[in-house]
């Protein structure tokens, strides 16, 4: 028993003796630089932060400081801190902006934001910022090595965005039954419409708007079902017309041929 203790007593030994250990008590500068360089190095980015936060005041604003903070910035990325990492390639790039790593940086901190981007369900202001600060980069750097993995990225913000927007949409359709107002659907399916002409969205909008202008016309009042099952029947034909091979084909004509046999009723 009393070996054994003297075992673990000696490891302990060891490990507060360590270099790292030394290095993380230590007050000089240079020693908790060159070592947190070292474990960056290596891949040990949490034990490399440690060493770096401890001086990053020193450093800030100074030439020598360019290594030290794009590393730190490195650093919480590949550890998934993307917030403090978007945070300390913001200011990487501010305060360096004649590094040869500036490009990186603001490709990395774009994708960082994009990292943070929750579903589309919720909300998406972590995935404006990322588009935002993308689009400055592509902008800023439109030959860039990153700039085919930043359109990547963009269009896959931007689908989050546009489903979003379809899901917000036809939510007026699927309440309509409830609040007898399919004409606010029509108007909410148009605007997503007109404000996204090429999402891959647009059919199943221009078919929920139709389904919403079929819904209004067989429950309209006799004054109004005249008029609105024409307009039903015109959006119809117009949807064929751009989808002749739309998935909604068979529900559709269905819808289509009932508005028909309506209108035959109330044109007599």
């Amino acid at each position: 028993m009393k070996k054994y203790l003297i075992i673990l007593s000696t490891a302990a030994l060891v490990v507060s003796c360590s270099p790292y250990q030394k290095a993380l008590k230590s007050e000089d500068k240079a020693l908790k630089y060159e070592m947190g360089t070292e474990l960056y190095e290596k891949g040990k980015h949490n034990k490399a932060i440690r060493l770096f936060e401890q001086i990053a005041g020193s450093y800030r604003g100074k030439p020598s400081g360019e290594g030290l903070f794009y590393r730190l910035s490195k650093s919480y990325y590949e550890t998934k801190q993307y917030y403090l990492a978007a945070e300390q390639l913001k200011s990487f790039v501010n305060g360096y902006p004649k590094s040869e790593k500036r490009e990186e940086a603001m490709f990395l901190r774009g994708k960082a934001y994009s990292m943070v981007s929750p579903v589309y369900s919720q909300d998406q202001g972590d995935t404006y910022q990322a588009l935002e600060v993308l689009q400055t980069f592509i902008d800023t750097y439109p030959d860039s090595q990153y700039l085919s993995e930043a359109n990547e990225i963009v269009a896959e913000l931007t689908d989050k965005l546009e489903k979003k927007a379809f899901e917000i949409a036809r939510q007026y359709n699927k309440i309509g039954g409830y609040t007898r107002n399919y004409n606010a659907a029509i108007v909410a399916l148009d605007n997503f419409i007109l404000d996204n002409p090429g999402s891959k969205y647009k059919e199943d909008a221009v078919f929920y708007k139709y389904d919403s202008a079929y819904k209004l016309a067989m429950n309209s009042i006799d004054d109004k079902k005249h008029e609105r099952l024409n307009k039903a029947i015109s959006i119809y034909e117009s949807f064929i017309a751009s989808y002749a091979d739309t998935k909604y084909k068979s529900e559709a004509k269905q819808m289509f041929d009932n508005l028909n046999k309506e209108l035959e009723i109330y044109s007599n």
